[in-house]
């Protein structure tokens, strides 16, 4: 059976002195005790405590009463921890995009360790750039939207302190459970907060591939960081069966708004979190806010998850009785700075998502940034406030100078995005009364169901529907409903592999000897009942990858239909089989124009997408690509379809790039150090790299990608670029078909005939074409209307 948390939790306690017994208990007086609420087990130098400090065991105890011996500001209070983990051994590294190019599982970067996630052979592996190492990691995390704003505690866009160290036991580098203990508990008490006040709590942590014990530190009723021990990797998930791990991994992630939260014990975390923002906000909005009843609810409030609770309204009743407030009265005053808080959040999310690369959209994570977009501006709408949210990601930016100046630099591509967005929901707003006055005249229901349809098909909010129809009931876990369902999409099946058990490792020669196209081999394994699949010794012919097309030719005379790669084996699919043997000696072809034009149209897909970011901004990544013969295409994000000018503009670009006869330069690097020289967009399109070693392919300083692709020496050798057509294929991407070289010039010849055979039949000149056919159509559309009025017929009489 496969792993479960909740009997993991139980054997890990059952045998607790194996997992969670440290000497750093034993020689600092902590105690272990048992919860008498919840049957945890937490480890502390109070000896009369009964209960652990998780909720709902303890409220918050430091809200108006903070542990430090001074309140720390938001930005200050990650130096301070950065001082002290440098100081202890650490290499501070800066953080990651928010965005998981290196690991296309996941969208979003949602913990400090996904840093240093990569693929290898398809099984997860860790390489860390230092090791120990501390990170201010910005995290997004969208499962928790309808409590953002409201639990005091909740947020869509945090901080993550990561504390990191992968530990050899037999080398001997890095550190494990002791040293990290340690040094969390040393860390807490250089912000002034007694040891007595600190508590370890027990408990798993439960991934996709491995597992292991944790403690997590508690101060006065808040969870400040989690010690994640991983230790344990599974080998078989249908099983549950795991062994320990060579290279064991410190997991610590602590939350930097809970830092500065619990130095200044304010009534929500987004009071110290945002405090330059909202100080702002609140003098061009009127909030009537009451600091008192503020900090009594948010006592109340902050142990809550609103999207577990089966009733909301009696949740919020209950806490309404338990203030002794009117229920009503205690809405109208703490919903505005809610509000607040929440726009807080959201525009700091859409700031470092879209200077990292991310849109809004209405496809994969895309969609959750649309949605926390619309969410801010349905704040607006309900509460009459004109604010600017662009303006708003400009404060953020202010105030994080210091630890992101990049958002800072951004703030034109911010803005620009966030206009277009901006203008989208003010359509949407437009055409809602319309859609819901059609629902109520058919006598359809606005039903959960419906809601959620209307969202994805029209982009239409539970807001922009209840500011149409009052009385319409939103479910209180809308959000949460709408963003699983269409994260969780089903995936295509994969390809079932193709068996090359007993075919020894292929050499490549495409990459050292790009030039060689007539080449000798030996015939190494044969497939298929026809025997028409053959794996040689060597090869250099290219298989299809990375969005490049096969090299075809011939094996010994024998047409080659295909190539592909299976692991380390590549395999060459002929048109006739049952021709050649095991062990037989063959002489190899490779089709030289066919390799001409593959290189060509690869180079240029590289060319398009730098200009296209050169043109129309750093929100440009690669989304897939297509290099056949006849026509190339690569598809890139962008926020709206392009438009003629554009696409000469980015034509013409292009073509100057090929003419400057750049060089084409490719590097072999360590994955780390490739990340380290080039940063994150040598990873382009929705592959990661599977591999420790990267190969990057420079076009001069202007371009450096991670390319398994063939292509030329010089942008001159690409040859003239011709885009065929554009086409907004989705929201956020659009594709861009083109051809290179020859094949360009082709085309070129066959429009200029197409003109020519156009001026001849119009009776003009070839420049005059278009203005003749633009005046021939407006004829033909006024003879139409002329018919429809049955003044002339269809022949224009």
């Amino acid at each position: 059976m496969p792993l479960d948390k909740k009997e993991l939790r139980a054997k890990f306690a059952k045998d607790w002195p194996n997992y969670y017994k440290l000497k750093f208990f034993a020689e600092n007086g902590f105690e272990r005790k048992v919860c008498k609420r919840c049957g945890k087990g937490f480890w502390t130098l109070d000896t009369g405590r009964e209960f652990c400090q998780d909720q709902p065991c303890q409220y918050y105890e430091f809200l108006g009463n903070p542990p430090t011996n001074r309140p720390f500001e938001y930005v200050e209070a990650w130096k301070h921890i950065e001082k002290f983990f440098v100081k202890n051994g650490h290499t501070s590294t800066r953080r990651y995009p928010v965005v998981c190019r290196w690991f296309p599982s996941l969208y979003f970067n949602v913990a400090s360790i996904v840093d240093f996630y990569r693929t290898e052979n398809g099984n997860v592996v860790f390489d860390f750039p230092a090791n120990p190492l501390v990170v201010p990691q910005v995290c997004l995390r969208f499962n928790d939207i309808p409590n953002i704003g409201v639990t005091g505690r909740h947020n869509g866009c945090f901080v993550m302190v990561g504390q990191h160290s992968l530990h050899n036991p037999k080398t001997g580098s890095g550190y494990w459970k002791e040293r990290c203990t340690e040094l969390d508990f040393e860390l807490l008490k250089t912000f002034g907060i007694k040891p007595e006040e600190i508590m370890f709590t027990e408990d798993v942590w439960l991934g996709p591939g491995a597992f292991g014990s944790t403690l997590e530190y508690f101060v006065r009723g808040l969870e400040v960081g989690n010690e994640v021990f991983t230790e344990f990797v599974i080998t078989d998930a249908e099983t549950g069966a795991y062994k320990e791990m060579d290279e064991k991994v410190i997991d610590m992630g602590a939350g930097l708004e809970r830092f500065a939260w619990l130095s200044q014990g304010t009534p929500t975390s987004y009071d110290v979190t945002f405090k330059p923002v909202l100080a702002e906000l609140r003098k061009r909005v009127s909030v009537d806010y009451d600091s008192e009843l503020f900090l009594r609810y948010s006592k109340l409030a902050g142990t809550l998850n609103f999207d577990e609770v089966a009733d909301v309204k009696e949740a919020k009743l209950a806490i309404a009785r338990k203030l002794g407030v009117d229920a009503a009265e205690l809405q109208r005053k703490i919903e505005p700075m809610q509000a607040l808080y929440a726009i807080c959040d959201h525009t700091r999310a859409l700031a470092y998502a879209i200077t990292d690369g991310a849109l809004p959209s209405n496809v994969a994570g895309g969609y959750n940034l649309r949605i926390v977009l619309r969410r801010a501006l349905g704040f607006l709408d309900k509460f009459g406030w004109k604010l600017d949210l662009a303006e708003i990601c400009e404060m953020h930016a202010k105030q994080l100078k210091d630890m992101s100046p990049e958002l800072g630099e951004s703030m034109e591509e911010i803005r620009k995005i966030l206009d277009v967005e901006e203008r989208r929901y003010a359509d949407t707003k437009e055409r809602t009364r319309k859609i819901v006055e059609k629902y109520a005249t058919a006598g359809k229901p606005l039903d959960d169901e419906t809601l959620i349809k209307l969202y994805d098909s029209d982009g239409i909010t539970p807001d922009m529907i209840a500011e149409a129809k009052p009385d319409v009931k939103v479910p209180a876990d809308f959000y949460v409903r709408i963003t699983e369902r269409h994260m969780s999409q089903a995936k295509e099946p994969e390809a079932r592999p193709f068996d090359v058990s007993g075919a020894p490792k292929t050499k490549i020669m495409y990459y050292d000897y790009p030039e060689v196209l007539e080449f000798d081999a030996k015939v190494v394994k044969l497939f298929g009942e026809a025997k028409d699949k053959v794996a040689l010794d060597q090869t250099a012919f290219y298989p299809t990858g990375g969005g490049q097309m096969f090299d075809a030719g011939t094996i010994d005379g024998i047409e080659v239909v295909d190539v592909s790669k299976h692991g380390d084996v590549i395999v060459h699919a002929l048109k006739e089989g049952d021709r050649l043997k095991e062990g037989q000696a063959v002489h190899c072809t490779v089709d030289a124009r066919r390799r001409r034009i593959l290189r060509q149209n690869h180079t240029g897909n590289h060319i398009i997408n730098l200009s296209s970011r050169a043109l129309l901004g750093p929100h440009v990544w690669q989304h897939s690509a297509l290099k056949d013969v006849d026509k190339a295409k690569i598809e890139i994000t962008h926020y709206d379809a392009l438009s003629d000018e554009e696409t000469k503009r980015i034509e013409d670009y292009a073509n100057a790039v090929v003419k400057k006869s750049l060089p084409v330069s490719i590097e072999l690097l360590p994955r780390g150090d490739a990340e380290q020289k080039y940063g994150f967009r040598i990873y382009q399109g929705s592959q990661g790299v599977p591999s420790r070693q990267v190969r990057i392919i420079s076009i001069d300083d202007l371009d450096h990608a991670a390319c398994g692709g063939l292509h030329c020496r010089n942008t001159s050798e690409v040859g003239f670029i011709t885009i065929l057509h554009t086409k907004r294929v989705q929201d956020g991407v659009v594709r861009i078909e083109y051809v290179c070289g020859d094949v360009a010039m082709q085309r070129l010849e066959e429009k200029e005939k197409l003109l020519g055979e156009a001026a001849a039949a119009l009776d003009v000149n070839d420049e005059d074409v278009p203005k003749a056919v633009t005046k021939l159509f407006d004829e033909w559309k006024e003879k139409r209307k002329l018919a429809k009025k049955g003044k002339v017929n269809d022949y224009g009489r």
